[in-house]
């Protein structure tokens, strides 16, 4: 796409349809929903909110008060599963109380599981997957006349692009916006693509679109949000893989993800940008030069590596060897310097030995990653890990091999956080201290969190803080005065 396309993109976003706030004062229903697992979780939640909203449904906090409650679940691993079905105990005691209120299961539990869910759980009333969300209107009927209500079918385009989400729970400072769908990778560990189904990407103009309503209501931070959002192609509709066979047209004007990052941060420029989650695999430099480019993209990238064992990677099918990965991070750090970096590993994969651990343990130790998310494997029924290979390294081999991981990632974590001490850095303020009132808590473009005392600032202010102090995961400093941001 040339600049003129581009260009065209963003005149089209500024003659978009005027801010309307919708009050829904007329509501007498009431919806509680919680969600679990990624942040494409939490943005679908929002959704549905918003659909829900128009058939009468306002949001509650209070669970005993809710005529619908509705969980959106997680199924990358076991324990995330177990956590939902605690949490339908309590909702069955409340359902003793309250015969009326019904209760649903959402998103990759209910597509995993379908028609299951009303077997083994009692209490559940409607099982929808997450790509049948506008359906629930019809379900919540079904429900009514006495049957049961079941939609787990997977959508070929994005679902969700003309709906405007209700945000819940939000600190009116940061937002998500869902640019795809889907996943095409399969990892033989990911249970994602049979819950999300295949890689669909969102209409560029209906993103900006979004982000320039988030402007208008004052938002400072937004994240762009995909299974995989290195993986966005539009180029008119449909799915990543029928790509090949598009019109030469269709080839011509379309956008892929270095593009679209560029349109937002040079259409909003005084909105902060991130995104989430990257693969090795799918990772463009050129997405690190737009970053390069844009002072309001944060220089942080989560790019998930799972194992440093190359032996290791080929059985998880994640289409990259540990070289490969090492040199995606040296140019990464070469192209932007101050680039933070996360990671996601999963410790006691089929077959792993001590020597592929150790690797992992080194590529750690080369990266130095300021934070991560790690966890020892756990099978996920229908991944080909589950039917094809054999999980066989020990419990206590794992949970010993995560213990080691998991000091090394606080070391380095502490090691990142000390390169901040004091410098003046630009932080934007999110909300209150968890541990004091008299504090904000706030967070650089590195994603670093810093807390300080309140003065005369207030939430979504953009100040310069000077670093003090630190732990490994928290920033400890004081305010100096505005940045040129606000």
């Amino acid at each position: 796409m040339n600049m003129e396309q581009i260009e065209k993109i963003i005149d089209e976003t500024l003659q978009g349809k005027p801010l309307v706030m919708d009050c829904k004062s007329k509501n007498s229903k009431k919806l509680f929903i919680e969600s679990y697992g990624c942040q494409m979780n939490m943005n679908d939640s929002e959704i549905v909110a918003s659909i829900l909203a128009e058939q009468g449904f306002n949001t509650t906090q209070n669970l005993e008060d809710a005529d619908l409650v509705l969980v959106n679940t997680c199924s990358i691993r076991e324990k995330a599963e177990q956590t939902v079905r605690k949490r339908l105990e309590k909702y069955n005691a409340v359902k003793k109380i309250n015969p009326t209120m019904k209760v649903g299961v959402l998103g990759c539990m209910a597509e995993r599981l379908k028609e299951k869910f009303l077997e083994e759980e009692k209490i559940v009333d409607l099982v929808v997957g997450p790509d049948a969300y506008r359906d629930l209107p019809n379900l919540l009927e079904e429900i009514d006349a006495g049957r049961d209500a079941v939609n787990v079918i997977l959508s070929k385009d994005e679902t969700y692009g003309d709906v405007s989400p209700v945000r819940l729970n939000n600190n009116g400072v940061s937002a998500f916006v869902s640019i795809t769908r889907g996943c095409d990778n399969m990892c033989t560990f990911c249970v994602v693509p049979f819950t999300r189904g295949r890689e669909r990407s969102r209409d560029p103009q209906s993103i900006l679109e979004e982000i320039r309503t988030m402007h208008q209501q004052n938002f400072k931070e937004i994240t762009l949000l995909g299974q995989n959002v290195d993986s966005y192609l539009w180029y008119g509709g449909g799915l990543k893989k029928d790509y090949k066979n598009a019109s030469e047209i269709a080839k011509e004007t379309a956008v892929g993800f270095a593009e679209l990052l560029d349109l937002a941060a040079t259409k909003f420029p005084k909105m902060r940008f991130r995104f989430s989650t990257s693969n090795p695999q799918d990772m463009s430099l050129d997405v690190i030069h737009v970053m390069a480019k844009h002072k309001n993209i944060c220089k942080y990238l989560h790019l998930p590596v799972q194992s440093g064992s190359t032996k290791m990677l080929k059985a998880m099918n994640r289409q990259h060897t540990r070289e490969e990965y090492i040199q995606l991070i040296d140019n990464v750090l070469k192209i932007v310097p101050e680039m933070s970096l996360s990671q996601d590993m999963i410790i006691g994969f089929c077959g792993e030995t001590e020597e592929d651990h150790q690797d992992t343990l080194s590529l750690m130790r080369y990266v130095k990653y300021d934070y991560g998310y790690m966890f020892s494997y756990s099978e996920r029924p229908g991944t080909l890990a589950a039917k094809k290979m054999a999980d066989d390294v020990p419990e206590e081999v794992k949970k010993r091999r995560l213990a080691e991981v998991i000091q090394l990632q606080r070391e380095h974590s502490l090691l990142r956080t000390q390169q901040h001490l004091g410098k003046t850095e630009e932080f934007l303020i999110e909300g209150i201290s968890k541990k004091s009132d008299l504090h904000f808590k706030a967070r650089n473009s590195q994603n670093t969190v810093v807390v300080f005392p309140k003065e005369q600032y207030k939430i979504g202010d953009f100040v310069n803080v000077k670093i003090e102090d630190c732990t490994s995961a928290t920033l400890i400093g004081t305010a100096v005065g505005y940045s040129d941001n606000n």
